[in-house]
């Protein structure tokens, strides 16, 4: 499949007023860009182009590239793009002179520039719950991993029994619920946009106000957007509610977090641990001052599983091809 388009037969220039322009369909196959500077796994790949051949569009890879204009070049004449965490800015749009569609394998999308899409009339579409597991998986691990101390050989503190508050109740927010009940832990939530109702349905007690989730729970875990209204949200005031040796984990966004309160926060507060896969602008002062407390993974890698990357990637394919076949945009974000 492909788009159709008229073009004049011969040099049109050279036609007079008086001569009759004949014109000839030409068909031509849609490009699919995928554009990742951290590669998919090799499964994900190929399941990937298997969605896009069979719908007889063609796929592209740019993988591993390092400098911006490398992007700027494959993306100038593609139709459709999927990218992971790869920013998508105005001056990428303005180099896609086809371009309809964004997807970005993943739940978040700040990678990405809304308002300059929205400007080039380009569909722009995230994938949720597709590396759902995946992070909360991760953000237990670190829960058990702080709590044993950083694995030093001291004494460390058990999941059981303790008080975890989940700061929204989305897909990932879910799945950490689950695993926390079958550690025998406490499920508390907040969620702004999610209704009571369906939080205790879950199994999980739903708090009412931001500041009751921290001074309730020993451990929080964020899952909250990078919005205007989230950055430098989880600041000092917030923390210092938290009760002895609290834990803050965070697989949403470095964004969210006031970094300097935090790090001043830890410097006071000797019992109180951070444990992130979001590096911190401030990571070499979190290390040296707070080194026995804080923990970062190199680079996010909330979704870096393979199940992750093969779930989220076809489900980007499938969704390019129903939008281009069906005109479906249920998962558009710039809407």
């Amino acid at each position: 499949m492909g788009f159709s388009y008229l073009i004049p037969v011969g040099n049109p220039i050279n036609h007079t007023k008086s001569k009759k322009i004949e014109w000839t369909t030409v068909l031509t196959t849609m490009k699919v860009l995928l554009a990742t500077e951290k590669p998919f796994a090799k499964a994900a790949v190929d399941g990937i182009r298997k969605e896009i051949e069979q719908a007889g569009y063609k796929l592209e890879l740019l993988e591993k590239y390092t400098q911006k204009a490398e992007l700027l070049n494959a993306v100038a004449d593609a139709d459709a793009l999927i990218v992971r965490s790869d920013i998508v800015d105005a001056e990428v749009l303005d180099h896609a002179k086809q371009l309809k569609i964004v997807v970005r394998a993943g739940a978040g999308y700040d990678n990405i520039d809304l308002q300059a899409a929205t400007a080039k009339n380009v569909v722009v579409m995230n994938t949720p719950g597709q590396n759902s597991n995946a992070v909360a998986e991760l953000a237990i691990g670190m829960m058990i991993y702080a709590f044993r101390n950083f694995y030093n050989g001291t004494t460390g503190l058990e999941l059981k029994g303790k008080k975890i508050g989940l700061h929204a109740f989305g897909n990932v927010g879910r799945c950490v619920a689950k695993i926390a009940k079958g550690f025998g832990m406490e499920v508390y939530a907040y969620d702004a946009f999610c209704p009571a109702e369906a939080i205790e349905k879950e199994g999980v007690k739903c708090v009412k106000e931001v500041p009751e989730l921290y001074k309730t729970c020993d451990i929080v875990s964020l899952h909250i957007p990078a919005t205007n209204e989230t950055k430098n949200s989880i600041n000092r005031a917030l923390l210092s509610l938290m009760p002895k040796n609290a834990l803050l984990v965070n697989t949403a966004r470095k964004e969210v977090v006031n970094e300097q309160e935090l790090l001043q926060l830890m410097q006071e507060r000797t019992d109180f641990k951070y444990v992130t896969d979001n590096k911190p602008d401030l990571h070499e002062s979190f290390a040296k001052e707070c080194a026995d407390r804080y923990f970062t993974t190199p680079k996010k890698m909330g979704a870096q599983t393979q199940e992750a990357n093969i779930n989220a990637g076809i489900a980007a394919a499938k969704q390019i091809v129903d939008f281009c076949v069906n005109g479906n945009t249920r998962f558009q974000v710039n809407k």
